[in-house]
């Protein structure tokens, strides 16, 4: 088990007395906080040995606390990592449910799903599920795990067999790194399931601000994007849907322009244009969006492939 913290001095504690007793190994990372987190992940080391400290300095963020716990837990030659914030958010009676698609064989990484319905949405503020939605949708697109929701949801867990494939020094460190990891999952052929697991809110205070890390993801969201498409199918193996990812970016957004052009034409400039030109950007316009729908058509049967149809 993972436990990543930063300044949860209130919440730390209560956050190890939950964690069950069959999990053997629980890695708390103190990221570099300026309160008495630390101190208390290290008075609890010492009455608990399952309890592995990990202090960071400076703050690393989510995604460095995370790895390293990750890393440890190779070290120990752990069949499963599991992760829980230190926020106590993350309900441990839901852990069953993320563990055992991977015991069984048929996942390689679990993760919580809030958004299955709105009876396990309660308690989420409406500014932040709008958010989460339109996250959801760019990391569909970016990971290629189209049927995947939630992808915020840091209550996960993941093999042994994934944790030794991809490149943990690769993943963003940030709070963008669940976004990022669902990428590598992805270029290295990851069964990822979700699990339906409620939203739990109490005393703990998100540090995510949505104004700024909607952008700052969304940015990073396309790298991974291009990212993905050059190496899982150009690189690792040619696939038309590269192809039909480019021809689609090209032309959808020229046939949008065409057209505004060629309304700027007939009513300011006044030329009897409207007819060809139009046409011509709608035909462009129809195309690109018929390529982008291909493509992504293309990638959602790559997904099944991995899932071996399921």
């Amino acid at each position: 088990m993972v436990v990543p913290a930063y300044n949860e001095e209130d919440l730390i504690g209560e956050t190890l007395d939950g964690i069950p007793d069959y999990i053997t190994r629980i890695y708390a990372v103190d990221d570099g906080s300026s309160d008495r987190t630390g101190a208390i992940i290290d008075a609890y080391a010492r009455h608990d040995p399952r309890i592995v400290p990990i202090h960071h300095n400076p703050n690393l963020g989510v995604g460095g606390a995370i790895t390293s716990g990750y890393r440890r837990a190779i070290e120990d030659g752990m069949d499963v990592a599991a992760v829980m914030a230190g926020d106590n958010q993350m309900d441990p009676a839901y852990l069953p449910g993320l563990l055992d698609p991977i015991i069984d064989g048929r996942a390689d990484y679990t993760k919580g799903n809030r958004l299955i319905n709105e009876t396990y949405r309660i308690g989420m503020p409406a500014w932040r599920s709008l958010g989460n939605s339109l996250l959801t949708f760019l990391t569909k697109i970016a990971s290629g795990y189209w049927q995947m929701m939630d992808p915020q949801n840091g209550y996960t867990a993941i093999s042994k067999k994934a944790l030794s494939e991809i490149p943990l020094n690769s993943i963003y460190q940030g709070y963008g790194y669940c976004n990022h990891l669902l990428v590598w999952l992805n270029i290295y052929g990851m069964k990822v399931q979700d699990v339906a697991i409620p939203a739990r809110y109490g005393r703990e205070k998100s540090k995510i601000r949505y104004s700024t890390y909607i952008p700052r993801v969304s940015k990073l969201l396309l790298g991974n994007f291009l990212f993905r498409l050059k190496t899982k199918y150009i690189q690792m193996g040619f696939h038309p849907l590269a192809f039909f990812y480019f021809a689609g970016a090209v032309l959808t957004p020229l046939g949008i322009i065409g057209g505004l052009v060629t309304l700027w034409e007939k009513f300011v400039l006044g030329y009897s244009v409207l007819f060809v030109h139009g046409t011509l950007s709608f035909l462009m316009l129809m195309m690109g969006m018929q390529f982008l729908f291909f493509a992504m058509l293309f990638d959602m049967q790559a997904e099944l492939q991995i899932s071996g149809g399921q």
